[in-house]
């Protein structure tokens, strides 16, 4: 699956979605559930407290007030009900995969067949062609062809075999072609599977440190608004009597149970829980499992990225990029040999350096006659491929050779002819700029270079500049020599890079980075990956990796793409954008709310004569009456949660700029709006309640 047909998979909304959540909405209402959230654990409190007032001293105005603190706890319900019903629609298509099946397990060098159901850690499956994988496992032996399109969404089936870093299985996955034998690796109940679709839903989702840190810090906001109504009550009690006024009609429990829930931070409470859903969820459809929200979270706050070069940085496979040929032979002349050697090299070298022979000079193969021909294929051993071509008692009349340089620098000297030393003055440029030169040979004599390089992936080097934006530094770590780690870092833009690198080199990289107080993030897919995907802060493993890699990191790529590392880290660093705006939004709107609500409601104390009083001159949303204020507050406190649910579940729009940028952005937007949108909701709310007389 491509990046644009993967960003084009959205988690829709649909009316079922929102059914499930309706309904989940008021099944939270439990007092456990309700518990859980200090702050409108306070507010669901408020409800009761104010309902029982109600049905002892009926009035339209205490009616009100009760309804909306419920459709405040309802529709904070309602926000993180939506995030984990939207994770279980996206769950129910894996359940879809879970469907009972039986398995081949060997026992005592038997094969009988058994439910799935009954399989544990260790037994050993045997899978054929059109076989269902009914177990997460290991390939021990054999190699097949497996469709993981029911767990990826991707339709090309994919090689696992044993003894490589290609051996995880996993259940639900189908064999296409061939035979092989797994060793389970976890409980019935316990499979990769299974977690993902645990995790999707987000009914097991445990708070982050972050959230937890947010929560006491929002809990502590309640008791200091808690302690301003009490004395808000204090104050207003004392001015009656000092003014010889009676506030009592006005001050009542309900209203300063409505005031207290307009001023604590419900806003950002009702929406905490569904931010970190939400970001899992954005993950998802990058088809990326996170094992956790501290992991989505760490990706956030990640400055340090380390990336494998191969498959990473480039292509994977090195591109044959330029034909040159030595002097006397022209340029289309040697193409047409080098694709004649090529054509029995199955790399992906050799397919290269065929296409790019048809690519600039419109060659195509050559019906080339079977009786006149014979084709050297690519070994290991000889590093060498090509073509001879026979007369008709069988003799061979023309050799053509591609290969390394010193297998066709021995190849010319067995053939008698006599290497020339001058084409190193081609060569060894190329070799020093990290390519690879492929000598081609006719007879005994050298008739070009072939310049084979890796090929940067497109776009890679502007998102490391993204990267290096937002303070984050990249290094590169690769097996190759300096030379050609050093050519490679400097066209792809990385910061560092460390050549010749083993696993243990990587390891110790990063713990170096973490002495240091950097958070880091790499991606890895082999066994020996496995420590160090285990000691960054997010470890990626791609799920075609070895089953070691997958538990050794806390997130997997369904997509194997190592890339994708860059846009964890974007979604990491939104959620964590998201969830600081908002907060920003629901306090700089609380201290809004105060400050339009207390003159409102105070503004006939010391009047004189009939006349308003001193504090009606900071009314200046000239609000109708203190009912009406009140009534107007807590409306727009429990309707601001609707209209923050969509933001919340989409994130804040990410853009790779400083962190301090960002800062005084945010502060901006979601400050001010915080601090202006009560004053214009509470106005048009109380327009609109006076004018059906819902308020005197």
């Amino acid at each position: 699956m491509d990046d644009c047909s993967r960003h084009k998979k959205k988690s829709v909304i649909t009316a079922s979605v929102i059914i499930d959540a309706l309904i989940n909405s008021f099944t939270k209402l439990a007092p456990q559930t309700q518990f859980s959230n200090p702050v409108m654990f306070v507010t669901y409190l408020g409800a009761i407290y104010t309902t029982v007032l109600t049905i002892l001293g009926p009035s339209a105005f205490n009616i009100q007030i009760s309804l909306w603190l419920w459709f405040t706890v309802i529709f904070a319900n309602f926000a993180s009900a939506i995030a984990e019903s939207r994770g279980k629609a996206q769950a129910a298509s894996l359940r879809k995969v879970q469907t009972e099946n039986f398995a081949k397990k060997m026992t005592t060098g038997k094969e009988i067949s058994v439910s799935a159901s009954t399989l544990v850690k260790g037994d050993k499956i045997i899978c054929g062609a059109g076989d269902i994988i009914s177990a997460d496992g290991e390939v021990i032996e054999g190699i097949a062809v497996v469709d993981e399109s029911a767990i990826t969404g991707e339709s090309a089936p994919v090689i696992r075999e044993s003894g490589g870093d290609r051996s995880a299985v996993t259940a639900g996955t189908r064999v296409v072609s061939d035979r092989i034998v797994i060793e389970v690796t976890s409980e019935r109940g316990h499979s990769f599977l299974d977690r993902m679709i645990g995790l999707i839903e987000g009914a097991k989702r445990q708070k982050t440190p972050n959230e937890i840190a947010l929560s006491i810090v929002l809990s502590a906001l309640t008791i200091v608004f808690l302690l301003t109504i009490i004395s808000v009550k204090s104050f207003a009690f004392y001015s009656a009597h000092a003014s010889n006024q009676d506030v009592s009609p006005l001050i009542t429990v309900p209203v300063l149970i409505a005031l207290l829930v307009c001023l604590i931070p419900t806003t950002i409470s009702a929406l905490i829980s569904a931010i970190g859903i939400a970001g899992m969820d954005r993950l998802i459809q990058r088809n990326v499992i996170a094992k956790s929200g501290r992991s989505v979270e760490a990706a956030g706050d990640i400055d340090f990225l380390i990336l494998d070069k191969t498959g990473t940085i480039t292509l994977g496979n090195r591109l044959a990029t330029e034909l040159l040929p030595v002097s006397g032979i022209g340029e289309q002349e040697f193409a047409e040999i080098a694709q004649l050697a090529s054509f029995s090299d199955e790399t992906p070298e050799g397919r290269s350096i065929v296409i790019l022979s048809k690519n600039k000079f419109n060659l195509r193969a050559e019906a080339l006659n079977p009786k006149n021909t014979r084709f050297v294929p690519f070994s290991a051993q000889t590093r060498m491929s090509g073509i001879d071509f026979l007369d008709e008692n069988g003799q061979i009349t023309r050799i053509i050779r591609k290969g390394a340089v010193d297998a066709i620098r021995k190849h010319i000297e067995i053939l008698g002819g006599i290497f020339p030393e001058q084409i190193y003055a081609v060569i060894d440029p190329i070799a020093n700029k990290g390519g690879t030169p492929l000598l081609v040979s006719e007879g005994n004599q050298v008739v070009g270079i072939v310049h084979l390089k890796d090929i940067i992936k497109r776009g890679i080097k502007e998102r490391f500049a993204e990267m290096r934006k937002v303070g984050i530094k990249t290094l590169m770590v690769t097996g190759d020599n300096p030379l050609t780690a050093g050519a490679i870092a400097a066209e792809a833009g990385v910061d560092d890079f460390v050549a010749q690198a083993t696993p243990e080199m990587k390891l110790a990289r990063i713990r170096e980075e973490q002495s240091k107080g950097h958070l880091i993030a790499m991606t890895g897919d082999g066994t020996n990956d496995a420590p160090a995907l285990a000691q960054a802060d997010v470890g990626v493993a791609m799920n075609t990796g070895t089953q070691a890699s997958r538990e050794a990191g806390n997130m997997v790529d369904l997509d194997n793409s190592p890339t994708k590392l860059l846009e964890i880290v974007e979604i990491g660093k939104q959620l964590l954008m998201t969830r600081g705006a908002l907060t920003t939004f629901s306090i700089a709107n609380d201290v809004a709310k105060y400050f339009a609500i207390i003159p409102a409601l105070f503004g006939s104390l010391y009047a004189v004569s009939g006349e308003k009083g001193p504090l009606d001159l900071l009314n200046v949303m000239r609000l109708h009456s203190p009912e009406s204020a009140i009534l107007s507050a807590v409306i727009f406190n429990a309707l601001i949660i609707i209209a923050l649910i969509p933001l919340a579940l989409k994130g804040i729009p990410y853009k790779p700029q400083p962190v301090a940028q960002t800062l005084r952005h945010n502060l901006f937007v979601y400050g001010f709006g915080g601090i202006l949108a009560p004053f214009i909701g509470i106005k048009m709310i109380d327009l609109f309640i006076t004018s059906i007389g819902l308020a005197s």
